[in-house]
């Protein structure tokens, strides 16, 4: 009994020790656990754009500008015109000038820079739909070169204005707009400075300046942070 019991023992810890041995050699041999990580998310400002984009509009302004007077031909060029007269009727000719727009009530209100419709005589807007209506200037001021449109229609979309006084050098902007005639983009930058004045473009000046690219057809469109609200009005290329 006692043979028996040592070789019971014996083959007891035989097996413990096999099922150890295992055990640590299943850990010596497994990989190290590593934290899952998940995939990476590229950053992206569409939702910003996406709630900006609708209210910006294209602005086409048509103006009749009268050509200077071609000088008459003396008695002595054109032979056979007794009492040729000095004066000739005025010709005149139409002028297109192109920038963007920023609604701001719904009421149909647009906020856009004032040189864009300077001496318009008609102004046409288009939306971000392609839908177009005509629009009225119901207010100016060039000192600021701002100005006010209106115009009809429904379901119009209204921006969002943030506070450009908590801007800090530094943080994103995005330029929306219709940069030379292409339809409606958007650029990125970073607020490069604030409070630029002393730059001759108008009489009151306290610029937001960035590095977004703005171009001509861009004027009078919306600066907006990275919430999409709106919190500058694009005026000028300073180069």
């Amino acid at each position: 009994k006692s043979m028996l019991r040592q070789i019971a023992l014996i083959t007891l810890a035989g097996v413990v020790g096999a099922w150890a041995g295992a055990y640590w050699q299943a850990r010596v041999d497994r990989p190290a656990t590593v934290p899952a990580v998940a995939a990476p998310v590229a950053f992206s400002y569409a939702e910003a754009v996406a709630r900006a984009a609708p209210a910006v509009v294209s602005i086409y302004a048509s103006r009749l500008t009268r050509e200077q007077d071609a000088p008459l031909p003396s008695r002595s060029h054109v032979f056979g015109w007794p009492g040729l007269e000095r004066t000739q009727r005025p010709r005149w000719r139409r002028e297109h000038s192109l920038g963007s727009g920023v609604m701001v009530d719904r009421n149909g209100y647009i906020l856009t820079n004032d040189h864009v419709i300077d001496g318009a005589s008609a102004i046409r807007i288009v939306r971000q739909d392609g839908s177009e209506a005509a629009a009225r200037v119901v207010g100016r001021d060039p000192d600021t070169d701002l100005a006010v449109l209106q115009t009809g229609g429904a379901n119009i979309t209204v921006a969002e204005l943030g506070s450009s006084r908590a801007l800090r050098v530094g943080e994103v902007v995005l330029a929306i707009g219709n940069p030379f005639g292409v339809g409606q983009t958007v650029t990125m930058g970073i607020l490069s400075a604030r409070g630029r004045s002393h730059l001759g473009i108008s009489n009151f000046e306290n610029f937001l300046q960035t590095d977004a690219a703005i171009n001509p057809g861009n004027s009078g469109g919306a600066l907006i942070n990275s919430r999409g609200e709106v919190i500058g009005i694009n005026t000028a290329i300073f180069a």
